[in-house]
């Protein structure tokens, strides 16, 4: 049976720097940064989607802009598709009280704003992406398509 993830993300952006996360895994953490965001329940909305999930994992509800990324891939036997949606309200995330919210303390290990050329980002796409250019260019939405 194929089965297929959808699943919505945050870009934020500040004087630069995009704010990204590490998950824990088992003991430990993921030797990556992400987004915040995460899968959609069934039949769940994606600005809904995305709210729920940034609340849980920051305690921040996001002001939610444009979409700007789209990426589809395949990851072991199941499909994932993913929309990165600009969150403009930048400056709430600057302090985040993990213990504070539903997820953030169970699955972030760290959190901040990163310089995503000098740090291992996934997707990896994004340590090219000039996201602020994109913002203020009103550029279309990137489709990355890895199937």
């Amino acid at each position: 049976m194929y089965h297929r993830r959808i699943c919505v993300r945050g870009i934020i952006i500040k004087d630069g720097k995009l704010f990204a996360q590490k998950l824990k895994h088992g003991e430990g953490e993921r030797d990556y940064w992400c987004t915040p965001g995460g899968g959609l329940d069934d039949g769940e909305d994606l600005l809904a989607g995305l709210r729920r999930e940034m609340i849980e994992e920051t305690g921040v509800a996001p002001k939610i802009g444009r979409l700007l990324y789209v990426q589809q891939f395949m990851d072991g036997t199941q499909e994932q598709l993913e929309f990165f949606f600009h969150i403009e309200n930048a400056d709430d995330y600057e302090k985040i009280d993990l213990a504070a919210t539903t997820h953030g303390a169970i699955e972030v290990s760290q959190y901040g704003f990163i310089d995503p050329k000098k740090e291992h980002i996934l997707p990896e796409d994004m340590s090219a992406m000039d996201f602020a250019g994109m913002v203020a260019a009103g550029a279309p939405v990137r489709v990355a398509n890895y199937l």
